[in-house]
């Protein structure tokens, strides 16, 4: 007789490409799928739209550019499905934060052929008809946890196979093999803890995204 198969894990984590912090996040759970049963889903929140009540100069030139790689990643979506949002965030994530590439129509051009995707979608970066659905996946992330928070947002199972969301893991540089299995270990265990909020610190590096 066969072994039972081993129940699996779902993660869905919100990311906008832009932030350094989500992409080390999202190269821990690529990581944890490797040590532990869990498939992970990912979809597009947006800095522009969390930030946009922000009078500040830097945010709104900031938030400006950011509309291009949500509008895009939102596009690739509606074209090809869910599932395109990984290849498609590891190739922006790999030339924004990687290689430190300039935000713009020719990163955009490049990351769609990395993933294999058809460049006439780098179009999409500057058209605005893709905006309601950027807001639509954006509030799906973040209602649960609220606008204080930015990204990464998970929605993970909790203890009950309820819906748990949160912020995080912030953390730097991305762990690997078993350090990763126990971070997910203990972000599971005081994430399903009812009443839990927050463990925080002050952060004393920069993010190391190699």
């Amino acid at each position: 007789m066969a072994a039972p198969t081993e129940a699996r894990t779902i993660a869905h984590m919100w990311f906008d490409p832009r932030c350094p912090w989500a992409w080390i996040t999202s190269r821990w759970l690529l990581e944890v799928e490797r040590v532990r049963p869990v498939d992970v889903r990912f979809h597009v929140m947006s800095l522009s739209v969390l930030n946009e009540h922000r009078t500040e100069e830097r945010y709104q030139k900031s938030n400006a550019v950011g509309w291009g790689p949500v509008r895009l990643a939102i596009a690739a979506e509606q074209r090809y499905g869910g599932d395109v949002l990984r290849p498609l965030y590891t190739a922006l994530g790999t030339r924004i934060h990687v290689r430190k590439e300039e935000l713009g129509r020719a990163l955009y051009e490049a990351a769609l052929a990395d993933a294999g995707l058809a460049v006439d979608l780098a179009a999409a970066a500057d058209d605005p008809a893709y905006d309601e659905a950027v807001r639509a996946s954006h509030t799906e992330g973040m209602e649960p946890v609220g606008d204080d928070v930015g990204t990464p947002v998970l929605h993970v199972p909790g203890p009950g196979g309820e819906r748990i969301a949160f912020f995080g893991p912030v953390v730097t540089p991305t762990p690997r093999g078993e350090a990763a299995a126990r971070l997910w270990d203990g972000t599971l265990l005081v994430a399903g803890t009812p009443g839990f909020y927050e463990i925080k610190r002050t952060r004393t590096e920069r993010p190391t995204v190699g």
